[in-house]
């Protein structure tokens, strides 16, 4: 099994990294040095002006650490890593499967219904703790969501084509997110939310949850490389030039059920204030600096926590649940299982 490494973030602008024996050293521009062993970490994540040495990249891809790039404020631009893992044989199954519409609507249904699933999960959690909202949104969802998986597991469920089963999740995306101020208890009006915004955000919880699902993401592709898969290539999310299609496949099923509530456990513990956040003259709104890397310590302190994994029996940490699923993901690919089982939240 594999074990839960630590992802290395590295949000202290102006930084350098280098190679030192083997260990990574990161001098800071007040002239503050650490050193991590790499045999520790499973990635380098750089937020904006951080340097790396040649000799440094060098070392990572020979030891398979990636050294990933994003703006400062969390978007995409660059990664480094050594040779790929895996062999042909699993990514032309994978292929062959997104060139076959019944067979790639099959995977799609399970991560839809995956989805749905842990989308209910958290609206139902949520109707336990505090009960229903005065405006009756969260059993409103409740009901949309369970009637969504009704249709999954219908006739006409089972034969929907892969586009049926996009627009599926659609609708459960629209439900959810219907309810999800009800979701938000901080008494801050700077966490109002009227809908999901993506580029830019508009607001510290669009922002929020922009910045994690980015995290999120970026671990999910970790995971589908570390088996052998094909990250570009997706069944549910359409092919684009420079899109992980299929780490956004692998992360829908965990957007509610982890991402979403980070969001609200840190917004409704009063973790995060409306000083936490800076409005650029465009309008987007981002994290300050401190903000930013708090939210990077509680995202690691909860990819360490442990679950029971409801398909393999496994008690495993959050961090690695990627990984079992890309696990699962390749099996299914090869005819190892029947079918592809999404994680379930219990």
């Amino acid at each position: 099994m594999k074990q839960l490494g630590n992802t290395l973030y590295i949000a202290s602008q102006g930084t350098y990294l280098a190679k030192d024996g083997d260990c990574l050293l990161a001098t800071r521009e007040d002239g503050g040095k650490t050193r991590v062993p790499l045999h520790k970490v499973d990635g380098v994540v750089c937020f904006g002006r951080i340097s790396v040495s040649p000799f440094l990249l060098g070392h990572c891809a020979e030891v398979g650490v990636t050294v990933t790039w994003l703006t400062e404020h969390g978007r995409f631009l660059a990664r480094a890593e050594g040779p790929v893992s895996g062999n042909v044989r699993l990514r032309r199954a994978q292929y062959a499967v997104t060139d076959d519409p019944a067979r790639c609507a099959t995977i799609v249904r399970s991560i839809v219904a995956g989805k749905l699933a842990n989308q209910r999960h958290v609206v139902l959690r949520a109707l336990r703790d505090h009960g229903a909202d005065d405006g009756g949104r969260l059993p409103a969802a409740r009901e949309a969501l369970e009637a969504l998986l009704r249709r999954l597991r219908s006739p006409a469920g089972l034969a929907a084509t892969v586009d049926e089963l996009r627009g599926l999740e659609g609708q459960g995306a629209n439900a959810y997110f219907a309810a999800f101020p009800a979701l938000l208890r901080a008494r801050d009006p700077a966490f109002t939310f009227e809908g999901r915004v993506r580029r830019p955000p508009t607001d510290p919880v669009n922002a929020l949850l922009s910045f994690i699902y980015t995290l999120t993401t970026h671990d999910a592709r970790s995971a589908l490389e570390g088996v052998g898969l094909d990250p570009q290539v997706g069944f549910l999310h359409r092919e684009r030039p420079g899109r992980p299609s299929l780490a956004l496949d692998l992360v829908e099923e965990f957007r509610a059920w982890f991402a979403d509530r980070l969001v609200l456990s840190l917004v409704n513990r009063g973790q995060l204030r409306a000083a936490d956040f800076e409005t650029a003259p465009s309008g987007a709104v981002t994290l300050t600096d401190d903000a930013r890397k708090a939210v990077l310590v509680a995202y690691q302190e909860r990819k360490g926590e442990e679950v029971k994994h409801p398909f393999t029996g496994e008690t495993v940490a959050v961090g690695l649940l990627w990984h079992v699923q890309a696990r699962l993901l390749a099996m299914h690919l090869r005819g190892d299982l029947d079918a592809y089982p999404p994680w379930l939240a219990r």
